[in-house]
């Protein structure tokens, strides 16, 4: 799958990747707020990581898109944002994202996340999307408020990050169909 942006193309990832993947996940900046993602991240983590979203992928009905970042304007993988847990029938899924260190403060999670967010409620027809943010993550719960996604609650010590060990509070938001037609 491919879905592309003026800046961006986000599509599947092949193994080609695992390599830029490596570069730019390998970085406890990125991992400490990201709950499965170890440190180091190691080529071995990345080839499963390939294999893994394209086991995925051929699901039926897909549970799952996990969608990586390419600039248009320089090949390679810089990124990641992607839809998970999704329920057809509740018409409800989980979104995420990371971004290498050197891209960041340039607005492409805003614009890689507005994309999905179009695909997950006009294309899948999803009702609601949810999203996650460890509360100390202070970019990722601005991005969740800059893109129109209202603050349900706190799960207090709810998740250990692979990275640091760290246990966090989790921030959860969500984000109704309606409201973002409205934007």
């Amino acid at each position: 799958m491919k879905l592309e942006t003026k800046r961006l193309i986000l599509r599947d990832i092949t193994m080609k990747d695992a390599k830029d993947i490596v570069k730019n996940l390998n970085n406890v900046k990125i991992s400490r707020y990201l709950l499965v993602v170890p440190y180091p991240y190691t080529m071995k983590d990345a080839k499963w990581w390939v294999n893994e979203c394209k086991r995925k992928a051929k699901e039926k009905p897909r549970e799952s898109y996990s969608l990586h970042i390419e600039l248009k304007s320089k090949k390679g993988i810089i990124g990641g944002v992607g839809l998970s847990k999704i329920d057809n029938f509740q018409g409800t899924a989980s979104i995420g994202y990371w971004l290498g260190e050197d891209y960041w403060r340039q607005g492409i999670v805003s614009e890689a996340v507005r994309e999905v967010l179009d695909f997950a409620f006009n294309k899948l027809k999803l009702r609601k999307v949810e999203l996650y943010a460890f509360a100390e993550n202070k970019a990722s719960n601005a991005l969740a408020k800059k893109m129109g996604f209202k603050l349900e609650g706190k799960i207090r010590k709810k998740s250990r990050d692979r990275a640091t060990g760290k246990i966090h509070d989790d921030n959860f938001y969500g984000l109704l169909r309606e409201e973002w037609k409205r934007r």
